[in-house]
């Protein structure tokens, strides 16, 4: 089987001076690096004393999760011989919380609106989404639903 290996490198850079000495005494402040490529600044969820200006893990999952969905549709678009112009996707996740504060995802909903150009069968369009969710790596490896909602546009 051929695999793919990653590496990261987060950097906790919340410590204010003394540690976590208190729950209060520290940020959740981090930097995520990949070799050669620009740091994306991390933070926990703003309910748990994150940061509002700083990605959360929460958000990075939705966002990985979006991103394969949309790379894998628009090759399967590609090769149906669907002219995608236009895509965005505006994702949504839901989290159930325990009371220890522990969570997990229970779903996400891709909400992508998608531009074609020329005329497109709808019931195709539907189903590469369903097959794209059998592709994606990042679908295919969480263990709750992923739905779709797609708003389709067609211009000439």
């Amino acid at each position: 089987m051929n695999e793919h290996h990653y590496l990261t490198t987060i950097t906790w850079t919340g410590n204010t001076g003394t540690g976590t000495s208190s729950y209060r005494a520290y940020e959740r402040d981090h930097t995520i690096q990949v070799t050669g490529k620009p740091e994306i600044p991390g933070t926990s969820e703003v309910s748990v004393r994150g940061s509002l200006s700083r990605y959360n893990p929460e958000e990075m999952l939705l966002s990985a999760l979006s991103a394969c969905h949309m790379l894998w549709y628009l090759h399967l678009c590609s090769v149906n011989k669907v002219i995608v112009t236009a895509y965005v996707d505006k994702a949504e996740g839901t989290m159930a919380v325990t009371p220890d504060g522990s969570g997990q995802f229970t779903e996400a909903v891709l909400k992508p609106e998608i531009t074609i150009s020329g005329i497109a069968d709808r019931q195709l369009l539907d189903k590469l989404h369903h097959d794209t969710n059998k592709l994606c790596n990042i679908a295919r490896s969480v263990n709750f639903p992923v739905k779709h909602a797609p708003v389709y546009i067609f211009v000439d």
